[in-house]
């Protein structure tokens, strides 16, 4: 009996050193084990490329089969997403990635960068036969849409490499769905648009035609360097988010893995999925678009890699394009 008293009475002391320690550290012992997940986590995302990847995960929500619970939100514009962001209403978010640093800066730290999910989707399309080269641009008027994200900073940076900044007009939409709907009523004769609205307009006029991959372009202006990808999209995430529920971003990055497998893997059904949520209405040229997406999923030090170099000369080409200065390394959420 004695014995057993006594280790009663150190069960005790211990259980008390261990709640004063907890309390010392501002925690208690629920806050250091479980995560809240209670809140389905909020993903916003532009209605293109950076989108694409998404579908599957959407799908298996709808489901019922994902891991955690998601709600998703579908926008066509970054502006939309930015504001969501701002009000607090989004925990991840697919965005531009010159517009994740802007975020960054503005935010005073209180998103950082996730992952790339995509490479170079642009491409001019001319209805004729002019264009060849870059510098057949010369002297024409271009209309584009991406205005203050990378497809805008990424062709200052080529029309100013290429001596054409002031041989060329370039007049912005707010839509790639407008301006591709321009295109294929035969409303433009030369136009800069991402994928997938490339595909659509290929496919419903005849009469455009691919003049030339921006991406290639990049790649031959910067042509011996690091700094020859064009990474067009990525995921952001609250800093917030990232602190209080680890758990829930690594496990999402694991279902977002599988999700851009599939849609890589599985245009076709992806096309179908696309469709149903939107992002473009035709299942069957969401499929054929989705091999020239350039769809990926890149973190941890590689994603550092791939930003970096671009994120030097959009800076070098205007500063206000990465918020006015380059991020330092605390823009990038490395577990």
């Amino acid at each position: 009996m004695i014995q057993l008293k006594k280790w009663q009475s150190l069960r005790v002391v211990t259980i008390a050193i261990l709640t004063f320690l907890l309390v010392l550290s501002g925690c208690t012992p629920a806050e250091t084990s479980i995560e809240d997940n209670s809140e389905p986590i909020r993903i916003a995302a532009l209605k293109g490329p950076t989108g694409i990847g998404l579908v599957k995960l959407m799908n298996d929500q709808e489901a019922g089969t994902t891991k955690q619970n998601y709600s998703f939100t579908l926008t066509a514009t970054p502006d939309d997403i930015v504001a969501q962001i701002s009000s607090g209403q989004v925990d991840i978010a697919a965005v531009p990635t010159n517009l994740a640093a802007v975020l960054y800066q503005k935010t005073q730290k209180e998103v950082q960068m996730l992952a790339v999910n995509t490479l170079g989707v642009l491409y001019v399309l001319e209805k004729g036969d002019t264009v060849q080269t870059f510098e057949d641009l010369a002297g024409r008027e271009l209309l584009a849409t991406g205005q203050g994200a990378v497809p805008e900073y990424a062709l200052n940076e080529l029309l100013a490499k290429t001596g054409l900044a002031d041989q060329v007009t370039v007049t912005y939409l707010t839509e790639h769905a407008e301006l591709a709907t321009r295109a294929v009523a035969g409303e433009a004769d030369l136009v800069l648009l991402p994928e997938p609205f490339v595909t659509t307009v290929l496919s419903k006029n005849p009469d455009m035609r691919q003049a030339l991959d921006l991406t290639k372009v990049w790649q031959s202006v910067h042509q011996g360097s690091n700094d020859s990808e064009l990474a067009m999209g990525g995921m952001i995430v609250t800093s917030q988010f990232a602190a209080s529920r680890p758990q829930a971003v690594k496990t999402f990055l694991e279902e977002y893995k599988q999700s851009v497998d599939v849609v890589n893997n599985n245009p076709e059904q992806a096309g179908e999925w696309v469709a149903e949520h939107e992002i473009i209405a035709d299942a069957n040229l969401a499929a054929k678009a989705i091999p020239n997406c350039n769809i990926v999923l890149i973190h941890g030090q590689e994603m550092v890699g791939v930003l970096e170099p671009l994120f030097a000369i959009l800076h070098q080409a205007n500063p206000k394009s990465v918020g006015g200065s380059i991020p330092d390394q605390d823009f990038y959420y490395i577990p």
